[in-house]
């Protein structure tokens, strides 16, 4: 437990490589808040103990990247959605593959469990929403209604509902039993990344790219609150335990609102990037974050946070529990009914191959974590199970004296020899039988002293840093024989080509400023075409990219042999660039290209149409080069594949 004088409010729990590629998805457990899955470009789905370094399992059998992952309401089922477009079903207490399940055609984007039935639903890529029968290994119904990729899937406390939301800018509410759509809001001007359903009222809310929050009222189907004016959009959104406020995980910030009438109740900075799921446990907020192959987790203290409105002058600020109901304006909305009514009666099922489910395993990599996180619910305990306990906050900074010397005989855990550790244990290579391998545990580190050293304020020298490990290693001499004024040569060595270099960026940035502020897009584009700089062109499209309603057919002439450049680039930036920019042309402007191109020669002269025709068919003889290099980075593994996938989708009008 913490200290009752600690005065933290958010903290870094940990961080720790969790595959041996890129990780693609991550997932927390919502029932415990103690339980991570992670999916990795490896195509395997690593679990963990929040707060603990060791994999406890890790499930095997996806023979492409994973794009998303989540757990059922109990945390006994955890299912993974692959590029491929397949899904695969494990039973954590018996640790083995229990369905494989086949039939989207693109990668899947968004899962989520039935909170009482064996139902899963998934959204694809291929803008499909199917809903699976994990018994009976079949497709029950196919959802059609959006026009991009389906990004987020959540059932209605009851069961009763599915919400979707898609890059399309849409929310629809789905009726299960029936099997059509209820209702459809528009309201938001860009891709919607979050749903999420209130847990007792008839209430929905969304966070869509446009950088504002919405709360939809399901009894009425109508907008009842909009939060906007954010500087960057929110990437997960979570209800407080007794809906009382919503928690916003924004970069580097959370932010906590309230409805009717909309209002920010707290802002808490947290240092956590850009968090990519939410989960509450015993009045913390725990977020979680991904930076290529390491996984960041993160507390955020909600005692220590306004989660109602301002308290009455001359009182004091209380704490209020999660857990504890809030009076709202939205308290007379009607509540769900539990528990819910099954779906409706499966349909044919789909095959499923059960070569796949003998092909995949589960490895179990720290059996004692496993036994006490997964002990089957039928077996019978002698000793009461352990009260969870709040995750400690780190001491507070204090000026003690630095030990400088370790007794030989004591082995220091450092982050790097557990990252070194965990790397190990990743590149264990996949066991093909389905049964459960059991590793060892490694040997007991010796005990280390209970708080980490403290690093004198008076201390004069860096910790860690040395000038030879900068410096290159000459054959036949030491690091060490480098002088203080050779050191900085070499190390300065480059900084004046860097500062030319910066320097022309700086000028050619500024001569397409002045362009841009007579307010011509094209011919400040067209400007930074001439400069000749690819990175001035992408600091361009950064910026038109924002606001999609700068795009005209014009622009398109002059930027789509700058996307081919930047598709083609070594920078993932350029080529992340690039992707954005063909995506929004191929939203905006394919429709129009490919009616102008089939539509009958008009009658009589007219100017304006023989021009846009010309336009039109430009741009077709650009995209139809570009569908061909679309085309060949499809088959890429990785996000990069999933976005050229995704375009070769969109280009599909052009043959």
């Amino acid at each position: 437990m913490a200290a009752p004088g600690m005065t933290k409010t958010t903290w870094k729990l940990q961080e720790f490589v969790a595959h041996a590629s890129n990780v693609s998805a991550v997932a927390l457990g919502k029932s415990s808040g103690r339980l991570l899955a992670t999916g990795g470009e490896d195509c395997r789905v690593n679990l963990w103990s929040v707060n603990k370094p060791n994999c406890i399992m890790s499930l095997t059998g996806h023979t492409s990247p994973v794009e998303s992952v989540r757990f059922n309401p109990s945390e006994k089922l955890i299912v993974a959605g692959s590029q491929s477009g397949s899904l695969r079903i494990w039973n954590m207490e018996e640790a083995k593959i229990q369905r494989t399940l086949m039939g989207h055609k693109a990668s899947i984007c968004s899962l989520d469990f039935h909170p009482y039935g064996e139902f899963v639903a998934s959204g694809s890529l291929d803008t499909n929403i199917k809903l699976w029968d994990v018994r009976r290994k079949g497709c029950v119904f196919r959802y059609k209604g959006h026009t991009q990729a389906v990004r987020c899937l959540r059932f209605s406390p009851d069961g009763k509902w599915l919400a979707s939301s898609s890059e399309d800018s849409s929310v629809k509410l789905w009726d299960l039993s029936a099997g059509k759509i209820m209702s459809e809001f528009t309201e938001h001007r860009g891709p919607v990344q979050i749903v999420e359903f209130h847990p007792n009222e008839y209430l929905l809310a969304s966070a869509s790219a446009d950088r504002t929050v919405r709360f939809w009222d399901l009894e009425k189907f109508q907008l009842v609150g909009c939060v906007e004016g954010e500087a960057t959009p929110f990437r997960t959104i979570l209800f407080s335990g007794d809906g009382g406020c919503l928690f916003c995980g924004g970069r580097d910030a959370l932010r906590v609102y309230g409805w009717e009438p909309e209002r920010c109740f707290d802002t808490v900075p947290v240092s956590w990037g850009k968090v990519s799921d939410l989960s509450l446990c015993n009045n913390q907020l725990i977020g979680v974050s991904i930076a290529q192959t390491n996984v960041s987790s993160f507390v955020v203290d909600l005692n220590r946070v306004k989660l109602i409105g301002s308290e009455p002058q001359g009182s004091l600020p209380t704490e209020i529990p999660i857990s504890q109901p809030t009076p709202s304006a939205s308290s007379l909305r009607r509540i769900y009914e539990r528990p819910s009514t099954t779906c409706s009666k499966p349909k044919r099922a789909s095959p499923s191959s059960d070569e796949d489910e003998k092909e995949s395993s589960a490895e179990i990599q720290n059996p004692e974590e496993f036994n006490e996180i997964f002990q089957p619910k039928n077996a019978i305990s002698r000793t009461p199970p352990r009260d969870s306990e709040p995750f400690p906050a780190p001491p507070e900074d204090e000026c003690v004296p630095v030990k400088e010397s370790v007794p030989p005989a004591a082995e220091v855990v450092t982050p790097v020899t557990a990252i070194k550790k965990n790397r190990e244990q990743l590149n264990r290579p996949p066991v093909a039988s389905s049964t459960p391998t059991v590793y060892p545990d490694p040997p007991a580190a010796p005990s280390t002293p209970s708080h980490p050293p403290v690093i004198s304020a008076a201390r004069k020298e860096p910790i860690g840093l040395k000038v030879a490990d900068f410096l290159p290693v000459v054959k036949g001499s030491s690091p060490t024989e480098v002088g203080d004024e050779e050191a900085m040569g070499q190390i300065r060595k480059g900084h004046d080509t860097m500062c030319m270099v910066l320097t022309s960026r700086m000028r050619n940035l500024d001569t397409v400023r002045a362009v841009w502020s007579t307010g011509d897009i094209k011919t400040s584009m067209d400007s930074a075409v001439a400069v000749n700089d690819l990175s001035v062109v992408v600091d361009m499209l950064n910026i038109i990219n924002q606001k999609a309603s700068l795009w005209k057919l014009d622009l398109c002439l002059t930027i789509l042999p700058q996307i081919d450049k930047l598709l083609q680039s070594k920078y993932e930036s350029y080529v992340q660039t690039g992707c954005i920019s063909l995506k929004l042309v191929l939203q905006r402007f394919l429709p129009l290209i490919t009616d102008m191109l089939s539509a009958p020669p008009s009658v009589g002269v007219d100017i304006s149409r023989e021009e846009r025709l010309t336009k039109c068919k430009m741009c077709y003889k650009q995209l139809r080069c570009l569908s061909l290099l679309v085309k060949s980075r499809a088959s890429q593994s990785g996000r990069y594949g999933s976005a050229f996938r995704e375009l070769h989708l969109l280009m599909s009008a052009l043959e």
